[in-house]
């Protein structure tokens, strides 16, 4: 009897990763059509020009952070569902939102990483990337306390899901990277059962959802879409894990963001 009844729940996990990765591939293309189409604010508005010196689009950012918010809308069945179904599109939406107000306010700041953005706030200068950097942190702490009960892993939770967002926008540097990055990430959550192998579908079926177009350099994520697709995979995380593992995802996403922001540092100071 035991074995006959785990045919449906194995049944309903799968069912719950299919249904959120059909969900933000789906939405994810169909918003970064409409946006190739319509061209909202003029042609020009939506572009910029990549590390090559070619004209991309900024499409992809909007449309994945739509598509993961979207997907992210959990099965009613999983369990844990309820928290995750308004927690995690919130995170997303906020860390696309921050995202957005960076790749517009501060696309002529040649000043990367925390430091810089740190010094000058220091320094009186509120810059686009520190209002990406507390507004993304405070926003992964608000969904972290809707996600976990206790105060410590509520934390742990929060810097899990601000350092998803920023880990996957240090990897956006060329094109395709920070998808395929997505991808890789994402993958080995979707053996996971319930909640947290539904949110992992989310961000892989977003970043699937763009991947060639971005590798082609028609298009590319911006802070918007990297930090968005970030918080979504930070978010599959913290459903799937308890303090034990929160907190080594917590050590690793620090790390791997100090090192990140070192290197992006160096890459961009004069020789």
């Amino acid at each position: 009897m035991q074995h006959a009844s785990s045919k449906p729940a194995r049944r309903a996990a799968g069912g719950g990763r299919t249904a959120a990765f059909v969900s933000a591939f789906g939405i994810t293309r169909a918003v970064y059509e409409t946006l190739r189409k319509r061209a909202p604010g003029g042609a020009e508005f939506g572009r910029r020009t990549n590390y090559a010196g070619r004209t991309v689009d900024l499409y992809a950012g909007p449309a994945t952070a739509l598509g993961a918010a979207a997907g992210a809308v959990v099965p009613a069945g999983a369990r844990g569902a309820v928290r995750a179904r308004g927690a995690v599109p919130l995170a997303v939406l906020a860390a696309a939102a921050c995202g957005a107000y960076d790749d517009r306010a501060g696309a002529g700041d040649p000043r990367r990483g925390f430091r810089a953005h740190l010094t000058a706030l220091r320094d009186g200068e509120v810059t686009s990337g520190a209002v990406k950097l507390f507004g993304i942190g405070a926003a992964a702490l608000v969904v972290g306390g809707l996600l976990k009960e206790r105060p410590v892993d509520r934390i742990l939770a929060g810097v899990v899901i601000a350092g998803g967002a920023h880990c996957v926008n240090l990897l956006d540097v060329r094109p395709g990277r920070a998808c395929v990055g997505v991808l890789a990430l994402g993958a080995p959550g979707l053996l996971r059962r319930g909640t947290a192998g539904a949110l992992a579908a989310v961000p892989v079926g977003a970043a699937a959802a763009v991947v060639l177009d971005d590798l082609g350099e028609r298009t590319m994520l911006g802070d918007t879409g990297a930090h968005a697709l970030g918080a979504a995979l930070g978010a599959a995380v913290v459903a799937g894990n308890g303090r034990t593992g929160l907190a080594l995802h917590a050590l690793g996403v620090v790390a791997a963001t100090a090192y990140g922001d070192r290197v992006g540092r160096r890459a961009s100071s004069p020789m």
